[in-house]
C-alpha cells in the first residue's frame, strides 16, 4: 500500500516538478525561467494578509536586535496533570518563582513588580479551554503569557493562538523541541552541530528560540542550564516554529506505516526520498497558505536532526489521538495529498489515531494551492 501510495504519487510530482521548480526554488531569486518581464504586475495571492502586514510593519519600525528582558521570578501554570515542563522551569529558575493552577488567581507582584512572565505550561488540547475561562487576574496580564510549541508533546499551536489574537511580535513564544525533560528536572540540550559555515562559525540545527516580551528571560534561564535558545523577531521565529512542525509532522508519519519497529533516525537513513517529497510538497503548501518561506537548508536540518537525536525515538504508534490537531490538524498538512494518504493509511491498516475524523481523501487535481507561481514578494512584482 505504501509503495502504490509512492508511485502514484511521485508520477504526478515529476509532472508538476519542472514548473514547480522554476517558480518556488528556496533561496533562488532569479526569474530567467519567466517572462523577461521584471516590471511585470500581478495581483498577489496570499492566505494570510497578516503576515505579509506582520512584515512590513516590522521594516517600517527600523528595529535591528531584538531586546532581551532578564530572567526574574515568575509565575508558571500547569494543569495539575502534566507538571514535567513546570518542574523543569522551576528547578532552573532562581528559586522565587511561583506554580499556580488556573484555579488560583495571579499574584499582583512578585518581588515588588508587577510585570512578570507567565509560563502557560499547559499542554495544547487543554489550551483553549484555559484561555476561555480566565480569571481577572489573568485577563489582566495576558500580554505577559509566554506560550510553548515544538516536539510531540506541545506541537504546533498557532492556529489556536491566532484564534483570540496571541499571535504578534510582543507575545512571547517559547520553540522547546530543542531540549528534552529528564526526571531530575534539568533540561538537556538536543541541539545538533551540522560544521563550519562559510565563515568558519558553527551551523546548528535544532535550537530552542524564543520570541516577544519576555524572550530573553526564558533564553537566559535556558542558557544557565547549558541549553542553546536562540532569541528572534517574530518574523524569524516563526520560520523556525514551522521547521520543528515539518520534523514532528513528517518523521513520525513516514515511519509508523512500517512492518517493523521504525526509529525517527530509521526514517531519516532509510526513507529519505518520501521525506524529501513530503518536504518540497509541504513547504509549498506553507508558502501558499501561511505566507511563510523556510530557511535556506532545512532540509539537512531536519535530516541531520532526525538521524542524530532520533535514535531511540520510535514512530509506532503515533501519539494519540488529541495530539492530531496539534500535529496534522493545520491546512498545511490538511491539503497535502501525501500527507492526508499517509494519516488514512496509520488509521485504517496500523489501526492508529482512532477515533480521528480525518480529512477526505481528494481526487487528484482537488487539492489547491494559494501560491501563485513565482509571485513571492507581497507588491506584487515578479
Amino acid at each position: 500500500m505504501v509503495s502504490t501510495i509512492m508511485l502514484l504519487y511521485r508520477s504526478t510530482l515529476l509532472l508538476w516538478l519542472p514548473t514547480a521548480v522554476a517558480a518556488f526554488s528556496l533561496g533562488d531569486k532569479s526569474t530567467s525561467q519567466l517572462e523577461s518581464a521584471s516590471s511585470t504586475r500581478l495581483s498577489a495571492t496570499w492566505s494570510d494578509s497578516r503576515a505579509v502586514k506582520d512584515y512590513q510593519d516590522f521594516l517600517n519600525s527600523g528595529r535591528q536586535q531584538v531586546e532581551r528582558a532578564s530572567d526574574q521570578a515568575s509565575v508558571i501554570i500547569h494543569d495539575g496533570v502534566n507538571t514535567a515542563l513546570a518542574r523543569c522551569l522551576k528547578e532552573i529558575g532562581m528559586g522565587d518563582d511561583i506554580v499556580l493552577t488556573p484555579d488560583q488567581p495571579l499574584p499582583a507582584e512578585i518581588n515588588g513588580s508587577t510585570e512578570y512572565p507567565i509560563y502557560i505550561t499547559i499542554p495544547p488540547y487543554y489550551l483553549k479551554e484555559f484561555l476561555m475561562n480566565l480569571g481577572d487576574s489573568y485577563r489582566e496580564r495576558n500580554d505577559n503569557f509566554c506560550f510553548f510549541s515544538g516536539g510531540m508533546s506541545y506541537g504546533n499551536i498557532e492556529d489556536l493562538l491566532k484564534e483570540r489574537g496571541y499571535c504578534r511580535d510582543s507575545m512571547t513564544q517559547c520553540l522547546i523541541g530543542g531540549l528534552q525533560l529528564t526526571p531530575s528536572g534539568r533540561p538537556q540540550d538536543l541541539s545538533v552541530t551540522l560544521g563550519l559555515d562559510s565563515y568558519g562559525e558553527n551551523k546548528r540545527a535544532n535550537e530552542c528560540t524564543a520570541c516577544g516580551k519576555f524572550a530573553g528571560a526564558f533564553a537566559e534561564r535556558m542558557e544557565r542550564s547549558n541549553v542553546r535558545c536562540g532569541v528572534d523577531f517574530y518574523r524569524e521565529w516563526r520560520r523556525k516554529m514551522w521547521e520543528r512542525s515539518f520534523h514532528d509532522a513528517i518523521f513520525p508519519l513516514l515511519g509508523s506505516v512500517r512492518d517493523q519497529p521504525t526509529t525517527v533516525a530509521d526514517v531519516a537513513n532509510y526513507y529519505g526520498e518520501e521525506v524529501s517529497d513530503m518536504c518540497w510538497e509541504l513547504s509549498q503548501k506553507l508558502r501558499g497558505w501561511r505566507a511563510v518561506t523556510l530557511l535556506y537548508g532545512f532540509e539537512e536540518r531536519l535530516f541531520r536532526t532526525a538521524e542524530m537525536q532520533g535514535t531511540e525515538t520510535s514512530t509506532q504508534p503515533l501519539p494519540d489521538p488529541f495530539m492530531y490537531p496539534f500535529l496534522w490538524g493545520m491546512n498545511v498538512y490538511t491539503e497535502s495529498q501525501m500527507v492526508v494518504d499517509y494519516l488514512w493509511y496509520a488509521q485504517t491498516e496500523m489501526g492508529y489515531l482512532q477515533g480521528v475524523e480525518l480529512p477526505r481523501q481528494k481526487a487528484d487535481g482537488e487539492y489547491t494551492s494559494h501560491m501563485r507561481k513565482g509571485n513571492l514578494r507581497a507588491d506584487g512584482v515578479i
